[in-house]
């Protein structure tokens, strides 16, 4: 049997702060997803001025790059790039902002962000994940 690393509840608390507080040092109202690697969600915090749909849309971000093992914003450059076929794939956030959490080779889960430009929403979940990476 194999075994693998798993999110605790202090990873997402130590996730959802670092990439807040990313957030807030660079002016950004965002919503911050933390979900499993079956894209079940673990955490969420959305800042005061990130509209409510911001919360959902981070959600599938993280969902979407947690299910498919990488960064959802693959899906929005297959797509971009003509392999219009993944717009029928039961993925409902192929936008940058989602990023998987990989320890010792296993995704472990993502972190999704929304609400602001797409590489922004990437690099407040790259924070958040840098908090946990030793």
């Amino acid at each position: 049997m194999q075994t693998k690393p798993v999110i605790s509840v202090t990873d997402v608390d130590a996730i959802l702060a670092a990439a807040r507080a990313e957030a807030e040092r660079n002016g950004w109202s965002v919503a911050i997803a933390v979900v499993d690697d079956g894209g079940h969600p673990l955490g969420l915090t959305r800042l005061d001025g990130a509209p409510a749909i911001s919360a959902y849309i981070s959600t599938e971000k993280a969902r979407t790059s947690a299910l498919g093992r990488r960064e959802s914003k693959s899906y929005e450059e297959m797509i971009n790039g003509g392999r219009f076929s993944f717009l029928s794939a039961p993925l409902s956030a192929t936008l940058e902002g989602g990023v998987p959490i990989v320890v010792n080779g296993h995704c472990i889960g993502a972190v999704g962000v929304s609400n602001v430009q797409p590489q922004q929403d990437a690099q407040v979940a790259r924070a958040g994940i840098a908090a946990i990476a030793g």
